[in-house]
């Protein structure tokens, strides 16, 4: 026991000095705002392992395909020759691609859909149809609305109300809403454990591979994480503690907004963030940036590159020790997501901060919940209704090297964080849009529509007109009677 002891003090020793050093290197280039450039170098290194990952899944679906097509078939094939009636067999097979496939990433994807999507109830009823993307389409839509009136001059029949049922049944097994509170699917193997789904024994190579990557994420990286994140958390506690004893001035803000920068960067090395920043000329100053919502780490994976004023529930636990932390700096809205008298107070509070040019621009997210990084959903009108620009900003996350979305209903914190820091990286663009301002009798629920259209098309993803509240409460009874008004508008015959 006395040996073990020894042992282990020597180690902690030896071991002490380096991790001190790693730490103090780490805190210095954060509040540089550099990097060795080390995580994009790991992350290239993946991007190569994920790729020849892919060519031996490609090569065994390819094999095993060849080996149930072709010798099941060695005794039907010599009855059919026998007969006469069978065209002869190529002595060099063709790689068995059905020809309504397609191949994606070493993978086989059927090509052809049995739902249609043709129409798509939505909220609101002028945009069921799923053909209305541009001035054509929405002329056609209604030529087929007036032209409407002559087929139905007949008595009503059962088949008119076909279209409606279908789009209800295709809205069951293909929900919209639903399949975003989901982890976004892999086309691909990324060697995740959590992600091994038909992939088991594809050959010995990837299994050492998969081993390799357990050992490293598990042994190594998730310690190192661990220990980065708490160092970085008392480091952001310590330094907004003494920013808050400096008086108000123009000292402080410049000083809050280096020790954010530095402090999130040290932070954004607990989960190997390598993010990618475009259109920084862009980059909001003042005012109200909105951005579209994966995860709690969108708040770092912002603030690494600019200070922000944040608004948003109180949390407890680790997110609560961070939330009073930060509003020791600078100033901060927390409210209760329950309360409705204090979602008023929040309006005025977010007018006043706006109204102070010397205020850090607040970051906004009104969706206000995690969407799984496939789609944008409705934004809330509160943050449109206060006058001044908007800066829409566009997060998309490469789900290859772990998946960022946050399904608060099933993981906790804690949880989520652990997925997180054993997941390979987390990699990101984000893109600085111009800013936006409400034009002249635009209502604040059509301007929050045009910014998310704008966020949705920079980031690549869907964009849906449904709350994403629903994830939590059922849907409002006026969408329903809407549906049914417009319904008995198409079939009303004079």
């Amino acid at each position: 026991m006395a040996l073990l002891w020894t042992i282990l003090s020597v180690s902690a020793s030896l071991l002490l000095t380096p991790c001190l050093m790693f730490l103090v290197g780490l805190m210095f280039l954060a509040s540089m705002g550099k990097s060795l450039g080390v995580r994009r170098l790991y992350v290239k290194f993946l991007l190569k392992i994920f790729e020849y990952g892919r060519e031996n899944i490609e090569i065994s679906k390819r094999q095993s395909q060849i080996k149930d097509d072709y010798e099941p078939k060695g005794t039907e094939e010599c009855k059919t020759l026998a007969n006469g009636n069978a065209k002869p067999v190529s002595d060099s097979p063709q790689d068995p691609v059905c020809e309504n496939s397609c191949r994606q990433d070493g993978v086989l994807v059927n090509s052809s859909h049995v739902i249609s999507h043709d129409l798509i109830l939505q909220p609101d009823p002028e945009q069921n149809f799923n053909g209305i993307q541009n001035d054509t389409d929405k002329a056609k839509e209604e030529l087929q609305r007036k032209s409407s009136y002559d087929t139905i001059k007949r008595d009503f029949e059962l088949s008119d109300c076909f279209e409606f049922v279908r789009a209800g049944v295709e809205a069951i097994i293909e929900d919209q809403v639903t399949s975003r509170f989901e982890a976004e699917e892999l086309r691909s193997w990324n060697l995740l454990t959590r992600t091994n789904r038909r992939y088991e024994f594809i050959s010995w190579r990837l299994t050492v591979i998969w081993m390799g990557g357990f050992l490293l994420r598990y042994c190594f990286l998730f310690p190192l994480r661990v220990t980065i994140c708490f160092f970085g958390v008392m480091w952001l506690t310590f330094c907004t503690s003494i920013v808050g004893y400096i008086p108000e001035g123009k000292f402080k803000r410049w000083l809050n907004h280096r020790v954010s920068i530095m402090c999130f960067g040290v932070l954004s090395n607990a989960l190997s963030a390598v993010i990618t920043y475009h259109n920084v000329e862009n980059r909001p100053q003042h005012g109200i940036c909105v951005a579209n919502h994966t995860s709690p780490i969108d708040v770092l994976v912002l603030a690494c590159d600019n200070c922000y004023s944040l608004i948003g529930q109180r949390h407890g636990g680790f997110l609560g020790i961070l939330q009073r932390a930060l509003a020791r700096a600078s100033p901060h809205i927390w409210f209760e997501r329950g309360e409705v008298k204090d979602r008023t107070a929040v309006t005025q509070r977010l007018k006043k901060h706006v109204s102070d040019p010397n205020n850090p621009p607040i970051l906004i997210f009104p969706e206000g919940t995690c969407i799984n990084n496939t789609s944008v959903m409705q934004f809330k009108k509160g943050s449109f209704e206060v006058n001044g620009a908007i800066y829409p900003v566009a997060i998309k996350y490469d789900p290859r090297f772990g998946d960022a979305f946050w399904n608060s209903s099933r993981y906790s914190m804690m949880q989520y964080l652990y997925m997180m820091m054993t997941s390979w990286a987390i990699v990101c663009d984000v893109w600085y849009l111009p800013p936006v301002i409400r034009e002249e009798g635009e209502s604040s629920v059509s301007f929050a529509s045009r910014v998310k259209r704008v966020i949705a098309k920079q980031g690549g993803l869907v964009d849906l007109m449904w709350d994403g509240q629903l994830k939590r409460t059922k849907p409002k009874p006026e969408w329903k009677e809407r549906q049914q008004e417009e319904f008995s508008k198409r079939l009303k015959v004079e």
